[in-house]
């Protein structure tokens, strides 16, 4: 073990509260910086961006060097606006501990509760720095009182710490948080810094300061709390660092901001990602404070630092020894379209925000394909026009974004099993999935059940790899599904044909099908508000607030002002801030926070407003695929569990348990119930009918193939264990017409013959290939579809028609062959057995993902030559043989052809 001396310190607060001017005086008193610079003066050392400037507020977390006495400190300033909250919020992953700064004039406001929960989430030890206590209207008792009351006892005013009169006020305040210390204070009448040391690490007091960061009062006196009262952090000898910022420097190189957390970080050390997903050397170490930095050769653990040389890196990841941080809780509420300028090229400009999301984490990019637009979500408006206007400086656009819509996401209130069955041909993978509600904020938590005697560890691992890569979708508005566990109760792999791609389709498919069968809620963004008014007022906002289907207290006078707070959903409180400045005359402040997700108040009508067609969304099939006949055919989702392979693990898992099914209120869960009772005596009513035709005997001596079809429900019949994956058969025959797609061009240029013809006339090499694809589909009876690419012709309204026995399709602008062979393959799929020839690769795997059977240009060429084979020995042999019988086995005027051939009237 290494004894770090140096300590990750971060400066959190409410907008306004004065936490910016704190971080200058802690720079100012301990010497780092001569002057003290003012947010007004806009000469503040860490504000340096020209924005933060203009606009008086902290946009990006910044970087400062303090020494005092025997500690090092690493001082990251973090944003107070609620709209940059995400970039708060990934500095807390590398603190060791924070300090929150609380105004004195406005107390405890809405974001310093949300700030207080994270903080409780990261663990982090916390000490209070309550500003502006210079102003007359600040009462330091009133204040105290209220940091007990809303955010726990164990806050303590540590001004009496070094004071003789106060001191044994403040040691008896302090042992009272922990029992065992005081027992020791009662005997020993005294409590050692040391010992308060490790109840601040633990959480288990909240020294609290009170000063005034703008004249330097109080502040002298922080720094040696800091120094008394903060234990230097011991790290582990072996290498590791935590990424918790990407950004650029003036010149554009990419910078990486980590925290070493174990070892030493060395300049051309090389360093790689997850399951060595990369591999990359560091080119340079820089310590940064404010703008300016130095270079290190090396940084040791506990160092802050940014690094160049790794390109792909991203915030929250883990190197050395650390894994993947926890997924933020802070996510943007609100989805804006970006409208670019006509002359700027849009795939540019979304590469170009791609490169800005990795940077600014309160960013997510979103490329609508169906639509060809960007969107983009926020925290809120202020963050739009900063948006703008870094857009405009990095890269020369000048975008506008629409008025913004609410991000929503989905959740579940049941308890499902969701089966996912990927079996084209010489392909396998089933995966089941019990999916359950979570409590709300939780997330997703993915976990597995499934004994590795079923399924290897390394598929299952795999599974849950996939599980994590994908952000899934709901099934009412296409919006992020959250608060639920989803846990790997079974699975199968085959030796020879499965592949890793197998399991992500299966897993993809068993999510979507859980889903189905589940009974899904839309959820909403909350707010959590504060809202002070004059008290003649405050009738005029509990109107407003019922209004917007929200929720509040009791409300609560303080001398002429009355407050209320509450929650209300962030898609009726928007805006709501200027009515409030403009009902009343500017004495009225709201201040909101988010709260989290909870049940929209207006489910059905947004469901109606958005329209999403879940069983339409060719990306995300609920589908699954299995194999008949040496071809795979799409199954929908009511009916993949006639067919899934391994025996339902749902009623197992849920006998298990001792806890009774719940939904996401915690009320019990009478669906569930009922479903498991039905299906148990439904399976017992099978059992008497088995019992009453074929006797009490041994069932294993029945031939299995026979009584899979006569009685389904026999688990010792069906177990799919017991069956073999060549001879296991169809459970539900189902009678399919064949379908042959030919993607025309894909042909022409991949057969010799018809590409040479194509050079001197393209029209001619159509034709051709129609007259062979006619007389294929004469002999073979399927129906042929062949499509030709009309993407690039201007006008295009695309046409389809009928060439002898074949149908020709010439697509419309816009529109590729690919394109149109995937949605009649997706919509005749389910009913019909489908082969799509075409040498395009990528094409191949998405027809295969769609049921379909994939057949090369080639081989398209083999099996057109067999068949004229075959029709040349039907002439050849048939010469003299009855002519009816003859035309009995091929279409009539293909009969008529042959004769005409067989009588030398005609050519073959």
């Amino acid at each position: 073990m290494m004894d770090g001396k140096k300590l990750v310190i971060g400066i959190l607060a409410h907008v306004d509260a004065g936490k910016t001017t704190l971080s200058e005086g802690l720079l100012y008193v301990s010497g780092s910086i001569r002057k003290a610079g003012r947010v007004d003066h806009k000469d503040s050392f860490l504000d340096t961006d020209v924005q933060e400037r203009s606009r008086g507020i902290t946009i990006f977390s910044k970087q400062a060097e303090i020494s005092w006495k025997e500690l090092d400190i690493t001082l990251l300033d973090t944003p107070g606006h609620v709209d940059f909250s995400a970039e708060m919020e990934r500095t807390l992953q590398v603190l060791d501990y924070a300090v929150l700064v609380i105004s004195g004039t406005d107390g405890i406001q809405g974001h310093v509760e949300t700030l207080w929960r994270l903080l409780l989430r990261y663990k982090l030890p916390v000490f209070l720095f309550v500003n502006k206590m210079d102003r007359p209207d600040t009462d330091r008792e009133a204040l105290l009182l209220e940091l007990k009351e809303r955010l726990g006892s164990q806050c303590i005013d540590f001004s009496g710490a070094d004071s003789p009169e106060d001191h044994e006020d403040f040691l008896e305040n302090v042992a009272v948080c922990d029992e065992k210390l005081l027992e020791r204070y009662l005997e020993q009448g005294t409590v050692e810094k040391e010992e308060i040391a490790k109840l601040i690490a633990k959480r288990a007091v909240f020294p609290c300061y009170f000063g005034s960061a703008l004249k330097m009062e109080g502040v002298e006196a922080f720094l040696d709390g800091l120094s008394d009262y903060c234990l230097p952090r011991s790290y582990p000898e072996d290498f590791g660092a935590r990424v918790y910022k990407i950004g650029r420097d003036a010149a554009g190189r990419r910078l990486t901001y980590l925290k070493v957390t174990g070892g030493c970080l060395k300049v051309k050390q090389s360093l790689s990602g997850e399951d060595g997903a990369w591999e990359e050397k560091i080119e340079q170490i820089r310590i940064y404070s404010g703008v300016k930095y130095t270079t290190v050769q090396e940084a040791v653990a506990g160092t802050v630092c940014a690094v160049t040389g790794l390109e792909k890196t991203h915030s929250g990841e883990g190197l050395g020894f650390e894994k993947e941080s926890l997924s933020p809780v802070l996510a943007p509420v609100l989805t804006y379209r970006v409208n670019i300028p006509a002359d700027r090229d849009v795939h540019t400009v979304y590469k170009d925000l791609c490169k800005l999301e990795e940077e600014e984490p309160q960013l997510h990019v979103l490329w609508r394909a169906e639509t060809g637009e960007i969107h983009v979500q926020l925290m809120g408006e202020v963050q739009t026009e900063i948006l703008k206007n870094l857009i405009k400086e990095r890269f020369g656009v000048a975008v506008e974004f629409d008025v913004g819509s609410i991000v929503y996401k989905e959740t579940i209130q049941t308890i499902v099993e969701g089966v996912g069955h990927y079996e084209p041909l010489r392909h396998y993978a089933e995966v089941h999935l019990l999916m359950e509600p979570g409590e709300s904020g939780n997330g997703l938590v993915f976990d597995t059940a499934c004994s590795e005697d079923e399924l290897d560890r390394n598929w299952q691992r795999l599974v849950l790899t996939h599980l994590e890569e994908k952000e899934h979708l709901g099934i009412l508005t296409g919006s992020p599904i959250t608060d639920m566990k989803i846990t790997l109760v079974a699975g199968r792999a085959h030796l020879k044909h499965t592949e890793g791609g197998d399991f992500r389709q299966a897993t993809y498919r068993a999510v979507r099908h859980g889903l189905h069968r589940a009974q899904c809620v839309l959820l909403e963004p909350v707010y959590e508000f504060r809202l002070e008014l004059p008290s003649s007022m405050i009738g005029r906002a509990m109107t407003d607030i019922q209004a917007m289907h929200g929720k509040f207290e009791a409300p609560l006078t303080q001398g002429e002002t009355v407050v209320l707070t509450g929650t209300a959903p962030v898609a009726a409180m928007r805006g709501y801030q200027t009515e409030v400045i403009s009902y009343s005359g500017g004495s009225g402040r709201l201040f909101c926070s988010l709260k989290g997700y909870e049940p929209c108040h207006n489910a059905e009508e947004v469901i109606a407003a958005v329209g999403y067609d879940a069983d339409r969304d060719l990306d995300n099939p609920a589908s699954s695929v299995f194999c008949s006949h040496g071809a795979g055919h799409v199954v929908e989702w009511q009916e993949v569990e006639e067919y899934m392979h391994i025996e339902s693990a749902f009623r197992e898992t849920l006998a298990g348990r001792k806890e009774t099914p719940t939904d996401r209120k915690g009320n019990y869960d009478t669906s569930v119930s009922c479903e498991r009772a039905f299906s148990l005596a439904e399976e017992k009513e099978l059992e008497e009918i088995f019992n009453r035709t074929y006797g009490t005997g041994n069932r294993d001596g029945l031939d299995r193939k026979q009584s899979k079809h006569q009685y389904p429900g026999d688990p010792k019949v069906i177990r799919a264990k017991q069956e073999t994956f060549e001879d296991r058969e169809v459970r539900k025959p189902i009678q399919k017409e064949d379908y042959l797609l030919v993607d025309g061009y894909n042909i022409i240029f991949a057969w010799e013959e018809l590409s040479e013809l194509a050079e001197d006339n393209l029209d001619g090499a159509r034709g051709r290939l129609m007259d062979i694809l006619s007389n294929y589909q004469g002999y073979r009876k399927m129906t042929l579809i062949l499509v030709f690419d009309a993407y690039k012709v201007r006008g295009g309204l695309g046409s389809v028609s009928t060439y002898h026995n074949i149908h020709v399709v010439y697509t419309k602008e816009a529109e590729t062959a690919d394109q149109y062979i995937e949605k009649v393959t997706h919509e005749i799929g389910r009913k019909h057995r489908v082969t799509v020839a075409t040498s395009d690769g990528l094409e191949q795997m998405i027809i295969m993902g769609q049921g379909a059977k994939r057949m090369s240009a080639a081989e398209l060429k083999e099996e057109i030559m067999s068949t004229n084979q075959e029709l040349r020995e039907l002439i050849l042999n048939r010469k003299t043989a009855d002519k009816q019988y003859l035309f009995d086995e091929v279409p009539k005027d293909l009969a008529e052809h042959i004769e005409e051939v067989r009588l030398g009237k005609k050519e073959f």
